[in-house]
């Protein structure tokens, strides 16, 4: 949900320091800070219903879901990045007293007017990076509609799932979403996806 760049470049150790007291939230781009605002009631139940959801399917397991205050680190070459996702799923985690994961396993971003174009280009490619993450959930917020990136031998292959009684299989946790969880309690507008359909999309 990123909104508004503070222009000078800071260092990664300082941005650390600085979420630690700041009342925002802000992700690291090579450099460069983007304060994030603050999600619609709908988007922020949503977000909520994964993260609940996977807590209680996952109880017991090696793998663990992180709400939207943990940061995610991708490192490239020529910079590093942190970014706060919805939810995400980590099976190897990093220490307790550290603020931010480097495997997830899963990511989840609830889109929103203001954030899609960055969550289905520029997160997403950056996302697709982490040798660790098998599944890339993007959630529409206002019908029950979620497109699905997921690794194959072949590279990431793209799906969309649509209506209340989809359920989307995810065997690399142990556990599978069905989108009556994941919508529980979410106002659509008349007729939103109210079909079941799995639409294979081209690879990505």
């Amino acid at each position: 949900m990123s909104t508004a760049q503070q222009r000078d470049l800071i260092s990664v150790e300082e941005y650390l320091d600085g979420e630690q007291v700041s009342k925002t939230r802000h992700e690291y781009v090579g450099g460069s800070v983007y304060a994030m605002s603050g999600g619609r009631n709908q988007h922020n139940l949503i977000a909520g219903n994964a993260f609940a959801f996977l807590h209680s399917r996952l109880r017991g397991s090696s793998c663990r879901p992180y709400n939207p205050d943990t940061k995610i680190r991708i490192r490239f070459q020529s910079h590093i990045r942190f970014y706060y996702p919805d939810t995400s799923v980590t099976c190897q985690p990093n220490a307790p007293n550290e603020t931010f994961q480097d495997q997830p396993v899963v990511i989840v971003e609830v889109l929103s007017d203001s954030t899609r174009r960055v969550d289905e280009g520029e997160k997403k490619d950056a996302y697709l990076t982490i040798p660790s993450l098998q599944i890339y959930l993007l959630v529409e917020p206002d019908s029950p509609a979620v497109t699905i990136h997921r690794r194959t031998d072949q590279g990431f292959t793209r799906e969309t799932v649509t209506g209340s009684d989809a359920v989307i299989a995810m065997p690399e946790i142990g556990t599978e979403l069905p989108l009556s969880e994941l919508y529980d309690g979410a106002d659509f507008p008349a007729g939103a996806g109210a079909d079941h359909v799995i639409r294979p999309d081209e690879d990505v």
